[in-house]
């Protein structure tokens, strides 16, 4: 968000939430989608139904969440006491927040927005389903391509392959998604490897020039999000290390990747000494450009970062 998003600061997505037209859910991967691209998914079809006893428990907390139009998980649990649960992770967790989290997850709710990070629920209205399945699969097949491009042939499939969280009852319908988006997307090959981008964008554009800015990216970011394509765009491989035993690290807990021009370059580390941003930076060559714009460019980043971070 901080690099698309104009003066965006941290927590601003949080904050504006419930007045967006955005659902938190899943798609390809967890996060936030335009209520649009959240309705095509809908109603949510898993493969495992519910056995008689859970769709009681369900249908118990969605009436208690209805009366109170917004409720957090530890409200439930207070008047339900279902008590704990063994969770993904082999831990334990509150088995009202794990029943929350799955009818979420079915469509009976959404997240109304967080109370220090925990997520509140309300009831979610149904709405009328996708009335054809092939062309809610080329819409989201669009939002894909229009996040992540440009897809090698082999992440678009992967990527397409992700849908069965997002849409489990159009599994059946991926593989042709594949097919119509190999035949309806623009493709270009190069280094032996087949490219698509979205129908609308013209690679060669001025608009996809590289500028000057240094941008130290997110580990989940867009573009670095694909670790195949960053592997073959930059030639090293990047790793998200938090959780990675720490004498395992390579490049550390959190290390942002650092974008100059059209090339990641290196990587950074922050972290606050008082108020003073502190970064500690490694280079795939082992040294920084030297080139003076690098250096101001890196300046005016950490600057940026700053302002995000709410230290400025």
């Amino acid at each position: 968000m901080r690099h698309r998003v104009r003066d965006y600061r941290a927590g601003d997505l949080e904050r504006a939430y419930p007045k967006l037209a955005i659902e938190e859910d899943f798609f390809v991967n967890y996060g936030f989608l335009p209520r649009a691209t959240h309705a095509l998914m809908h109603p949510r079809e898993p493969s495992t139904p519910w056995t008689k006893s859970r769709r009681a428990k369900a249908a118990a907390v969605l009436e208690f969440v209805r009366e109170r139009g917004v409720a957090h998980p530890r409200e439930v649990d207070a008047h339900f006491q279902h008590g704990k649960t063994r969770n993904w992770f082999g831990g334990s967790t509150s088995a009202s927040t794990q029943l929350l989290d799955d009818m979420h997850y079915r469509g009976l709710m959404r997240i109304a927005g967080r109370a220090s990070g925990v997520r509140l629920y309300s009831v979610r209205e149904a709405g009328p389903p996708a009335c054809d399945a092939d062309a809610a699969m080329d819409a989201l097949v669009d939002v894909i391509v229009g996040k992540y491009a440009p897809l090698p042939e082999r992440s678009l499939g992967e990527l397409i392959n992700h849908l069965r969280a997002g849409a489990p009852q159009w599994a059946h319908a991926r593989s042709p998604a594949f097919a119509r988006a190999r035949a309806r997307l623009p493709w270009a090959e190069a280094g032996g490897v087949r490219w698509c981008w979205p129908e609308a964008e013209a690679p060669q554009a001025a608009r996809w020039a590289a500028d000057e800015e240094v941008r130290l990216l997110a580990p989940f970011d867009p573009i670095v999000w694909d670790r195949r394509r960053f592997e073959m765009l930059w030639n090293w491989a990047y790793r998200f290390e938090a959780y990675t035993p720490a004498p395992k690290r390579v490049r550390g807990y959190y290390a942002l990747p650092l974008l100059w021009r059209d090339a990641v370059i290196g990587w950074g580390n922050l972290s606050f000494a008082g108020k003073q941003l502190q970064a500690q930076l490694g280079y795939v060559s082992g040294r920084a450009p030297r080139d003076k714009a690098f250096k101001r460019a890196l300046s005016d980043e950490l600057g940026r970062m700053e302002a995000f971070l709410g230290a400025t």
